[in-house]
């Protein structure tokens, strides 16, 4: 893992290969390990040409852990991503966000539209504009003393999760809590790239992937059958038709 400075916060990524380039962006309690590397992500994208640049999200995997909530604004996080692509000298890139990853790669896409080839929104479809709820109990949860103290079936799955990729709970606590800006269906409208949208059909967390496209104007939506959110980040049908989609995008 190489790291470099991101106005202050250290940011760790990698930097794999020559071609094309794609920027990956995690999705929260994850890492560049557990949402690209394991789920082969990376070798599949490498082995079709492409130059594949990842990090881990501040308060994420070999990132800096901050502990207050005003470091995990979504556009920081975006911040975070153009400057990695400075760092590495990249102009413009297509860029892939998963879950948490997606609405970091839609402020990017609207800050920055000169650096966004293509966006792949994955792991998050209609509800990207509805404002998120629940993310109480899930800070709760993850602050507690035990897992077996989280009696919140949503809350326990994702401090289970972030128990099992070796999370800082406290830095998740203060993410999950942050300020959720808005994406409003007007931003979405707005975006410039061409979009792919992707989720699991089972996926109640990222809701429906024609759901967002069809806000989008010329946006391409995908459904992985029977996949849920957290399986739906390996399935052949997913990197499939995102390997498509790169190839017919202008």
């Amino acid at each position: 893992m190489l790291t470099f400075d991101s106005d202050g916060v250290r940011i760790a990524y990698s930097d794999e290969r020559a071609g094309d380039p794609i920027l990956l962006i995690h999705g929260f309690a994850s890492s560049i390990r557990d949402n690209w590397i394991d789920p082969t992500w990376i070798g599949f994208l490498t082995g079709h040409g492409f130059r594949v640049i990842a990090l881990d999200n501040r308060g994420h995997g070999q990132s800096a852990k901050l502990y207050e909530r005003e470091a995990y604004s979504p556009h920081l996080m975006a911040e975070d991503a153009r400057r990695l692509l400075d760092h590495v000298g990249i102009q413009r890139a297509d860029v892939m966000g998963y879950s948490m990853g997606a609405r970091i790669t839609a402020f990017l896409a609207l800050a920055h539209p000169e650096r966004v080839r293509s966006a792949i929104f994955a792991g998050l479809g209609g509800n990207m504009v509805r404002p998120m709820a629940g993310t109480g109990p899930i800070a709760h949860a993850l602050e507690a003393d035990s897992i077996d103290d989280v009696t919140n079936a949503t809350a326990r799955t994702f401090r289970a999760f972030a128990e099992k990729t070796g999370s800082d709970l406290k830095a998740l606590a203060a993410c999950i809590r942050a300020s959720r800006d808005p994406l409003t269906r007007e931003m979405v409208a707005a975006l410039k790239p061409p979009v792919l949208v992707v989720t699991g059909s089972e996926d109640v967390i990222g809701g429906k992937a024609e759901e967002l496209a069809a806000l989008i104007p010329g946006a391409e939506a995908l459904t992985v059958p029977r996949r849920d959110h957290m399986r739906t980040v390996g399935d052949r049908v997913y990197k499939d038709g995102v390997l498509a989609f790169l190839k017919k995008r202008p």
